[in-house]
């Protein structure tokens, strides 16, 4: 049996389907503060939170945890700038909870959900597993600190994880029973294509001063469903006896702003209006992966490189849930 925290959410239910439509027994462990009841749809469930033991022990018992894959963590950048202390306490605290559980009941292989913000503003991009993490807000900060205390565990332990530093996940679900649904919404795909749906008056660039071609962000944009593949890849990995990693997750090329509302409007087939904003502090200019590790380690490669199908996918999801 596989436990996966935040099971609930936008990547932790994509990864539950595909383990699910493999055959495997997974347990869900969610405090649905911003995950669905409705996307629990193929395992078990337990209810709880990283910050009550009790909870965590629960979710131990009745059934043999041979891997955690875990997910639960807040995850807005504005936010943990403006309280850093909920997400020391969920994301750090609650995962030094989460490995206490797993000690007490003899399980020691976790795949944990980390992120590209642990790199901060990068030397050069794309960018590789070697560059030094240097996190620029707190979420990052959390992020890092956690894989930090992995090494020291799997140093002390004998614990084995692999870290999967995501870039930008997006789209959805292609069987549209599960999809990204956030909030607040604070990512630029949903955003802008709620702007093309009339359902938000404008979207918003942050920034078009950037060192960029076309002076707007520059991200990698990475598909939901090859990220859950990537998952099953790295536990198989980690279930035959694979050594420790991290590793990072993103398709090697990038997507301006103004390119990504340009391809909004042209899939939709409608206009809307589009904001000039401030930069927002801490965003860098340009953000993509250098994914040679997780193809060589992992045997993974993205499936969706073209974003237009990542928009795609998207744009069918919100039309769904918005009709």
């Amino acid at each position: 049996m596989i436990l996966i925290t935040g099971g609930a959410g936008y990547i932790g239910s994509h990864t539950h389907k595909l383990l699910a439509s493999q055959g495997r027994h997974c347990r869900i462990f969610d405090n649905f503060s911003t995950g669905h009841k409705d996307f629990v749809k193929w395992g078990e469930l337990v209810e709880g939170d990283l910050l009550n033991p009790a909870d965590l022990n629960r979710a131990f018992v009745g059934g043999q945890i041979e891997a955690v894959i875990h997910f639960a963590a807040k995850a807005y950048v504005g936010e943990s700038m403006e309280n850093p202390a909920k997400y020391y306490q969920n994301n750090v605290t609650g995962t030094l909870n989460l490995l206490t559980a797993m000690q007490a009941h003899g399980v020691d292989k976790i795949l944990f959900s980390s992120t590209c913000a642990v790199y901060g503003v990068p030397n050069q991009v794309p960018i590789t597993e070697s560059e030094v993490p240097r996190p620029i807000n707190v979420y990052g900060r959390t992020k890092r600190m956690i894989e930090q205390i992995l090494e020291d565990y799997s140093d002390a332990y004998r614990l084995k994880y692999t870290a999967l530093r995501y870039f930008n996940a997006a789209g959805a679900d292609l069987d549209l029973e599960i999809g990204e649904r956030h909030q607040p919404e604070t990512h630029a795909i949903p955003l802008a294509i709620e702007a093309a749906m009339g359902l938000r008056p404008s979207f918003t660039i942050f920034g078009q001063d950037y060192p960029t071609p076309d002076g707007t962000c520059i991200r990698d944009y990475i598909h939901v469903a090859d990220l859950a593949r990537a998952h099953q890849l790295a536990l198989d990995r980690l279930l035959a006896g694979g050594d420790s990693l991290k590793v990072n997750l993103g398709c090697n090329q990038g997507l301006s702003v103004l390119e990504l509302v340009q391809q909004v409007k042209e899939l939709s087939g409608r206009d809307f209006k589009v904001v000039q904003g401030q930069r927002r502090p801490g965003d860098p200019a340009e953000l993509c992966a250098d994914n040679q590790m997780a193809s060589q380690e992992l045997g993974w490669k993205p499936q969706f490189e073209d974003p237009r199908s990542i928009i795609k996918s998207a744009w069918d999801w919100h039309q769904k849930e918005n009709h």
